[in-house]
């Protein structure tokens, strides 16, 4: 049994995403959550202006708040941060900040679904990408820059500017889709979803099929990367390329 540890900002959103797509790619794939509380004055996220909701994602990922959220009942094998506003803010040196604090608090090697997009398009042997964003143009363009730092250039994105991760967690099949059309071009060899209150474990392969490229939500990815930590990941036929792709030399 390998047990997955997973820090998640906000309760019953995207959950059961991870765990469906668990599900497909190991029955005995266990993957357990801990919540790391927002900032007391936060209030309504759906409330803030679009630099009040940066602010508060950017405080929500300091490493101090998330060691003291890294509380499982059985000790995982891996943990990472699955949010990925909240580990993209502070830059690349700030995400692997989180990682390294995550690690040292549960002895265990850490990761985030930030850091997890990077090792995914490494793997794939991508550096040219599309953002199918649901964020303000102002935080997809700070996510534009954490790619850039680790060599990786957007060649287009598309911003929702949602509301909130409660709200995302509603968009349905075809809501989903219109974004990660728009976002697409020509030159991006994958499309990247970066939300993980997004319920697209059902997606993946008809999204791939729909643009004849990768789609890397940030589900899978959270998941691939920690499975990566432990060794190799499932090649899992259905559940697009990132499970289904040898590593590029």
């Amino acid at each position: 049994m390998t047990r997955i540890g997973l820090l998640y900002p906000t309760r019953n959103c995207g959950e059961d995403d991870f765990l469906a797509l668990a599900a497909k790619l190991d029955p005995d794939l266990v993957v357990d959550f801990a919540y790391v509380p927002w900032g007391e004055k936060i209030g309504r996220v759906d409330d803030l202006d679009p630099a009040g909701k940066h602010e508060a994602v950017r405080e929500l990922g300091a490493p101090d708040r998330l060691s003291a959220a890294a509380r499982f009942d059985t000790t995982p094998r891996v943990v990472s941060w699955a949010c990925s506003s909240c580990s993209f803010t502070r830059g690349l040196e700030g995400a692997l900040e989180q990682s390294r604090v995550l690690g040292e608090r549960l002895g265990v090697p850490a990761r985030s679904t930030s850091l997890a997009y990077l090792t995914a398009l490494a793997h794939l042997g991508a550096d040219r990408v599309a953002l199918a964003s649901v964020y303000h143009r102002d935080t997809t363009a700070t996510f534009v820059d954490f790619l850039a730092e680790a060599g990786v250039t957007t060649v287009h994105s598309v911003s929702a500017d949602a509301p909130s991760d409660r709200a995302l967690a509603t968009w349905d099949r075809g809501r989903i889709t219109e974004l990660v059309v728009a976002a697409d071009h020509a030159e991006a060899e994958a499309v990247l979803i970066p939300e993980t209150a997004l319920h697209t474990a059902p997606l993946l392969e008809e999204l791939e099929t729909g643009l004849g490229k990768p789609v890397l939500t940030a589900t899978a990815v959270t998941l691939w990367d920690s499975l990566h930590a432990l060794g190799t990941p499932p090649i899992r036929p259905g559940l697009g390329k990132l499970f289904g792709a040898a590593s590029t030399p």
